[in-house]
């Protein structure tokens, strides 16, 4: 039988996450419509951030704070295939730069560009708003930019 690196099998299954995401969203769409998908969707994109945020924490050994939440949503995003970088802003702020978002990226491949924009826009917020919270409550999120929406990058503050 044939094995797959490790590396193989992350990318098998990054590819099934992206896939099933995308599949599920459609399929809700045919049935009830793209606004009540979009509703459904931000609901799931309101747990699942506290789920990855929680398994991250716990495979990396980490508890709370603004160094935790980095050192995490890092992680996250290298995995989901983002290309980023972080700045740190102020004491209590940074901000991270994405130069490539896989998400918009699927969009663009399925012929989903023009949705792109209105997707992210909402689930973005609501998903980094829910990892930021997961590692402390007073860490808010902002946009500045959105590759989804035209911009070159996809600049994310978060501060105290």
């Amino acid at each position: 039988m044939t094995e797959l690196s490790p590396e193989q099998t992350a990318e098998f299954f990054r590819r099934s996450y992206t896939a099933i995401d995308g599949l599920w969203f459609m399929k809700l769409e045919e049935r009830f419509g793209f606004d009540a998908a979009l509703d459904v969707d931000d609901e799931v994109w309101k747990v699942f951030p506290k789920i990855q945020a929680r398994t991250l924490k716990g495979m990396l050994k980490r508890t709370g704070g603004e160094e935790a939440f980095l050192e995490c949503f890092a992680a996250k995003l290298g995995v989901e295939g983002f290309a980023f970088q972080v700045e740190r802003r102020s004491p209590d702020g940074l901000r991270i730069s994405i130069s490539r978002c896989p998400w918009h990226d699927a969009m663009i491949k399925s012929g989903r560009e023009a949705l792109s924009g209105k997707i992210g826009a909402r689930i973005c917020d609501t998903e980094y708003s829910t990892w930021a919270a997961e590692f402390d409550e007073r860490l808010r999120y902002t946009s500045r930019s959105r590759i989804c929406q035209g911009a070159g990058l996809c600049v994310l503050d978060f501060s105290r």
